[in-house]
């Protein structure tokens, strides 16, 4: 097959192409910009656009597919020229549906614990030598790429984000998969900017939960109130598991899992972690993998890429970069840290960068987010705020939102970095929360601090 890709350059979108590339398909693609590692990775493959733009030339009829990217606009010129053409244009979705269509399909959804469960379900799958497809929201240890496609493999393991699909296809992209067997891990509401009030955002979920194939399952978290409400409430014949945070503890530092074997120790930690690793588990068992079999997998978990990731260590101080910025995210991480070392100083460090974290009607949501660290810093760019279209968010709006009067709150990387620099981080974890970059921050001068210390 001739497959074009427009927008190319996409860190979903790059993966696919490389995995239809690896498959034997001839892929081609375009971009108006391609940053790293996207770059190096299809240049290596041979597939990197020759120049940066959109032509019209590249589309013709000798192509069998489009498939198009959310980086692309609706009056995009090669997808102009596909439709005038007649060409069959799909989304990202709904491309991995086609090429899964024949294959058991498990979707892990939710508005957290996403990318963490379908890895650890991966790392268990690999570990065992058990072979599936998969697409992944973060690159893994062990794993040459977030996608992998097959003819052969029986399953694969979709990640199941529920933002937008495509800029002609507005439909949530886990609504497109048809699951087998599906999780849901929470909800909590994000993505203002396209599902404007909670109640738009819960029935994206109702219709995931209805999408499941009927005779299928649904393993969900019985602990969220909004998961246990609409799957309960679901009239779709399918089989429904509860799942919960199981017993663990923390001693010096590490965590341990009561099992019916014994303690066990876990290279990860966190309360809701522990819970991600209890929703893995039963999908594992549904995909065959036992008990016994999953826990001595799971042992040797580390973590996704950016996902409570230690990027410095000195003596007592330890720091940690996560994605974490919605605020359940960034409540469940801070408050993970803090269980993890209560004996230490936790300095918690967010950046306000995406849509929804710089509205100011959505900047409520943070509310208490942050209470369980020591120290506090809140990070955002007032020009980030105007590109966006927002209207302008004050220091004094933040301070109010988050209800705690000690927090700091910076506005250029400058400022930000020496206050980092004048901390005095003895005893300390520093935690950084952001899916941006604070302004450019380059976080390996911080661990260099902490080597100077």
């Amino acid at each position: 097959m001739r497959i074009h890709f427009i927008a190319i350059g996409g860190s979903a979108m790059h993966n696919l192409a490389l995995a239809l590339h690896q498959k034997g398909y001839i892929v081609s693609g375009s971009d108006d910009v391609i940053f790293e590692p996207s770059k190096s990775r299809l240049a290596k493959q041979g597939i990197l656009p020759s120049q940066f733009g959109w032509f019209q030339d590249k589309i013709d009829t000798s192509l069998d597919a489009i498939i198009l990217g959310m980086h692309a606009k609706v009056d995009n010129p090669e997808l102009i020229k596909a439709k005038q053409l007649g060409l069959k244009i799909y989304s990202y979705p709904e491309f991995l549906y086609e090429q899964s269509k024949h294959k058991t399909r498990v979707v892990i959804g939710g508005s957290h614990g996403k990318t963490t469960i379908t890895s650890m379900i991966l790392h268990v799958m690999n570990y065992h030598g058990k072979p599936v497809d998969y697409m992944v929201g973060a690159q893994l240890e062990g794993f040459d790429r977030m996608v992998h496609l097959t003819e052969e493999n029986d399953f694969i393991v979709l990640e199941g984000d529920e933002y937008l699909s495509s800029p002609i296809d507005r439909r949530p992209k886990f609504h497109l998969y048809r699951p087998n067997i599906a999780l849901l891990s929470g909800i909590a509401w994000d993505h203002v900017n396209v599902f404007p009030t909670f109640e738009n955002y819960l029935e994206q979920f109702r219709i995931f939960v209805n999408s499941i194939v009927k005779g299928g399952s649904i393993t969900y978290n019985e602990e969220d109130v909004n998961v246990k409400s609409i799957v309960e409430a679901s009239e779709n014949s399918i089989r429904k598991l509860p799942y919960s945070t199981p017993d663990f503890f923390v001693e010096h530092g590490k965590t341990f899992l009561n099992t019916g074997e014994g303690p066990m120790p876990l290279d990860i930690f966190g309360r809701h972690n522990l819970n991600n690793l209890a929703g893995a588990k039963w999908i594992c068992q549904n995909m065959g993998i036992d008990e016994e079999d999953f826990y001595e997998a799971i042992t040797s978990f580390k973590g996704a890429s950016k996902r409570l990731e230690k990027i410095g260590e000195r003596r007592n101080t330890i720091i940690f970069k996560d994605y974490a910025h919605s605020p359940s995210k960034v409540a469940a991480t801070t408050m993970a840290v803090k269980e993890q070392y209560p004996d230490r100083k936790l300095i918690a460090c967010l950046e306000l960068h995406t849509y929804s974290s710089l509205n100011a009607e959505f900047l409520k949501e943070y509310r208490g987010s942050l209470k369980e660290a020591d120290v506090s810093a809140v990070f955002y760019i007032p020009e980030s705020v105007k590109i966006k279209g927002l209207a302008e968010i004050t220091k004094d709006q933040i301070g109010q939102a988050f209800q705690q009067q000690d927090i700091n709150i910076f506005t250029n990387s400058a400022a930000f970095q020496e206050f980092l620099f004048e901390q005095d981080v003895t005893n300390s974890i520093v935690l950084f929360m952001s899916s941006g970059n604070y302004g450019g921050l380059d976080l390996n001068e911080i661990v260099n601090m902490i080597e100077i210390n």
